[in-house]
């Protein structure tokens, strides 16, 4: 199985730290989180990542190289100076992909989930979540899990964690460009075809300095 990291987010909410290196390139307890998601996506058997980049780009295949130190290839999407947000990055990535499903990581959160064997989808289904309680920064979440499926609409939401299974049948219908990932899971849900499940360990949107203060006070023990 392949896999995509979306690391060409500008991080307009860490500055001055996204001044100078891409938010994904931060360092969490003194390793860039961008090597978190490689060393547990090794872990998982993943031999193949697309890691997308845009702004400050060039610092993250400098940063990575060739992926040899994890075992894996690592092929970079270069969207220049203007990301292409969720959608459109992965839209150009597909190429990269393959026809299979592949699993998709945000580059800025730090997760403790581990892959004891890689998740598949079921028959017709386009995506399957992680969906995390609620942060403080997102009290009324995204989306409802029932009875292992997704919906748009619940009574107790819970946050989309940036970590899926996605098949490239979900992108079928895109064209190149500036778009969200967003309205496609939406339809793909009001399809019923979007699985999910709730993950209960360590999860933090790094989103703020506050936010990567407390998470290194937390993986330090302090």
């Amino acid at each position: 199985m392949r896999a995509m990291i979306l690391a060409a987010g500008r991080g307009e909410r860490m500055r001055p730290l996204t001044d100078h290196t891409p938010k994904p390139l931060i360092p969490v307890a003194g390793k860039p989180l961008l090597e978190y998601h490689l060393e547990r996506l090794c872990g998982a058997g993943v031999s193949d990542v697309v890691v997308n980049h845009a702004w400050l780009g060039a610092q993250i295949p400098a940063a990575l190289g060739s992926g040899s130190r994890w075992g894996m290839t690592i092929h970079y999407s270069d969207e220049g100076d203007q990301a292409l947000e969720t959608g459109g990055g992965i839209h150009k990535a597909l190429p990269m992909l393959g026809d299979a499903p592949f699993l998709l990581m945000n580059g800025d959160i730090y997760c403790d989930l581990q892959w004891p064997t890689l998740p598949t989808l079921a028959k017709g289904d386009l995506a399957h979540l992680y969906l995390v309680p609620n942060p403080e920064h997102n009290p009324c979440g995204d989306f409802a899990l029932e009875q292992g499926r997704v919906r748009s609409e619940g009574a107790a939401k819970l946050t989309y964690g940036g970590i899926a299974l996605f098949h490239p049948d979900l992108f079928r219908e895109c064209r190149p460009g500036h778009f969200s990932l967003v309205p496609l899971l939406k339809a793909a849900m009001a399809e019923g075809r979007v699985s999910g499940e709730r993950f209960d360990g360590l999860w933090c949107d790094v989103g703020t300095p506050a936010r990567l203060t407390a998470l290194e006070a937390l993986l330090s023990g302090d």
